[in-house]
C-alpha cells in the first residue's frame, strides 16, 4: 500500500482512546480474504490485454480486517483506522481525499459509504508483506469490504466484492490494476478465470479430489525475496513494453496459454505439468518479441517427484 501525509488525518488522542474504551461496542464484524499466488496467465486479465484467461491459488495467510462499532452523538464522526502491520493508529473522515497514510484502506471506506452517525475502529492486519507480489492489497481491500458491507443495505455476492474492491483501486485511487488479484481473495480455492472483454469475467472454481489438494500443498513452494515493489508501478512499466503491440501481440497470446494449461494439468493430477505451465508462464515473459519481466518479490514453485526437480513462476 502506498505512504503519504495528509493533514485530513490525525492521530488518536489519548482521551479519545480512553474515552472509547470505556464504550462497549455496538457490535464487531470480522472479515478475512486469502492471498493469490501461482497467477499463470498473469497479465492477460488488464486493460491492455483486453480478454485473457489466468489460473490461479487463494492461499493462508489471510487479510484480516475487524470493524468494532460504537455508538457517536457526532454526525460526522471521525472512523479510527488501525493498520497494525505499520504500528499506525489514526483518524479520519468518511468523505473523499485528499487522502491520508493508507489511500487504499480511506478509499474503500469512502467508496462503501458507511453510515456516517456510527464512530468505526478498523483494524487491518496481514501476515503477507505488503508489496509481496502475491495481492496482499487486493486481500485487504476485499476483506474491508466485505466488512463494511455487512453495515450497509444488501449484501454483496463474492463477484461484486472483488469489482468493488478493483474499481477502488482504478477508480478512485487511478492506479493500473487487473482482475484476478480480487477475484481470487474473493472465491477462495483454486479458480480459473475467463475476462472476456474487460473488467467482466467468469469465475471457475477448479474442484479436485482432497488427495490432489494434498499432494499440491506439499509440493508448493513460496518463497518471499525480501523486497516490496509497487503493483502499479508494475502495470505501467508492461504498457510501456507493449503499448505498440497491441492485445494480439504474441507475448499475450503466449501467456494466454498458460492458464488452460495450468488447469487441465492440475485437473489430470499431472503435477509437472503444472510446473512446466508455471515455468512456461514466465518464459512468455522474456520473449525477444515482447519481454516484459519485471523484478519480482516473491516466486511461486512446484516440486517434481524426482528428487532435485523443480519448476516455478514469478509472482507478480
Amino acid at each position: 500500500m502506498r505512504m503519504r501525509t495528509s493533514s485530513n488525518s490525525r492521530p488518536v488522542s489519548s482521551r479519545t482512546a480512553s474515552s472509547q474504551a470505556k464504550t462497549p461496542a455496538l457490535a464487531v464484524v470480522n472479515s478475512v480474504a486469502p492471498i493469490r499466488i501461482c497467477d499463470n496467465g498473469c497479465w492477460t486479465d488488464t486493460w491492455f490485454a483486453g480478454h485473457g484467461q489466468v489460473f490461479n491459488v487463494a492461499v493462508y495467510p489471510y487479510a484480516e480486517v475487524q470493524v468494532a462499532i460504537y455508538p457517536s452523538r457526532d454526525a460526522e464522526a471521525p472512523l479510527v483506522i488501525h493498520p497494525e502491520n505499520f504500528g499506525e493508529r489514526y483518524e479520519v473522515r468518511h468523505d473523499a481525499p485528499p487522502w491520508g497514510p493508507h489511500p487504499l484502506l480511506e478509499a474503500a471506506i469512502a467508496y462503501m459509504r458507511v453510515p456516517r452517525d456510527l464512530r468505526l475502529e478498523v483494524t487491518i492486519h496481514s501476515e503477507a508483506p505488503a508489496g509481496a507480489g502475491t495481492g496482499t492489497s487486493a486481500a485487504v481491500t476485499v476483506a474491508l469490504v466485505g466488512a463494511l458491507d455487512a453495515l450497509t443495505p444488501g449484501h454483496l455476492t463474492a463477484h461484486e466484492a472483488a469489482a468493488a474492491a478493483q474499481r477502488v483501486e482504478t477508480e478512485i485511487l487511478g492506479r493500473q490494476c487487473g482482475i484476478q488479484d480480487q477475484l481470487a481473495s474473493a472465491y477462495g480455492g483454486i479458480n480459473y478465470i475467463e475476462m472476456f472483454v474487460y473488467p467482466h469475467a467468469s469465475v471457475s472454481p477448479v474442484l479436485v479430489p482432497n488427495p490432489v489438494w494434498w499432494e499440491l500443498e506439499r509440493r508448493v513452494l513460496l518463497v518471499y525475496l525480501g523486497k516490496s515493489h509497487d503493483s502499479s508501478a508494475l502495470h505501467e512499466a508492461v504498457i510501456r513494453s507493449l503499448e505498440n503491440a497491441g492485445p494480439d501481440s504474441p507475448a499475450i497470446a503466449d501467456l494466454r496459454l498458460a492458464a488452460p494449461r495450468s488447469r487441465d494439468a492440475l485437473y489430470a493430477g499431472d503435477f509437472e505439468g503444472l510446473g512446466r505451465a508455471m515455468t512456461e508462464s514466465t518464459e512468455a515473459r522474456m520473449t525477444p518479441y515482447g519481454s516484459f519481466v519485471v523484478p519480482s518479490s516473491s516466486g511461486c514453485g512446484i516440486g517434481a517427484s524426482t528428487i532435485g526437480a523443480f519448476s516455478g513462476c514469478a509472482n507478480e
